[in-house]
């Protein structure tokens, strides 16, 4: 059993840090020493900061993706394309989408995907938000951007018989060579799914 080195309140702040994904104890250790000597500089404001987010932070009505307001500030922004929704696992996907910027369409998080062996099914998903979407509005095109994964692919394959019988396009990203990306350094599973999914030059 290792032996306490710090107070009750700094034990349990290093407990509370490594629980955050990307840092295992060592680093929480360190995060923690590093927001106590800078107190004034990081911890008060810090403190300050999650307050106002336990308080102020929902998740969106309409799409799921997390805010401030409700609906969100990608739902109500009056320049995004309506006719357009991007359809992905998390709010960390949505944030990866939007930084790289490239289209300005609506997006829908379904906040995990089809896992029968982990128990979630399509009632754990917000799959019913998103048909609702499509029905109620003026939407073209579907774009399931889920992750290339055995449930992902699950979860893509259910959403497209879900929204079969409506006249909307359905497409999803592209698999395959990433861009920078060397031959001889991919696996197996992503070339066969590049050699699949070629495209004419």
């Amino acid at each position: 059993m290792s032996k306490r080195i710090a107070g009750p309140e700094i034990e349990k702040l290093i407990q509370l840090l490594a629980k955050v994904p990307g840092l295992g104890p060592r680093s929480a250790r360190r995060a923690a020493l590093h927001l106590i000597k800078k107190k004034d500089q990081l911890l008060g404001p810090l403190t300050l900061a999650m307050g106002d987010a336990l308080q102020k932070v929902r998740v969106c009505s309409t799409c799921g993706n997390i805010d401030t307001a409700d609906p969100c500030t990608i739902c109500t922004d009056p320049r995004r394309d309506t006719a357009t929704i991007i359809v992905v696992e998390d709010v960390s996907d949505l944030w990866a989408l939007e930084r790289a910027g490239a289209m300005n369409a609506q997006f829908h998080v379904l906040g995990g995907t089809l896992s029968p062996l982990d128990g979630v099914g399509p009632d754990d998903l917000n799959i019913a938000g998103l048909v609702t979407r499509v029905v109620d509005g003026s939407v073209n095109e579907v774009i399931i951007a889920v992750n290339a994964t055995v449930e992902g692919q699950t979860t893509a394959h259910y959403l497209t018989d879900q929204l079969a019988d409506m006249s909307v396009k359905i497409t999803r990203l592209a698999h395959g060579v990433p861009v920078g990306g060397e031959l001889d350094y991919l696996d197996e599973g992503t070339l066969t799914a590049a050699l699949r999914s070629r495209t004419a030059f």
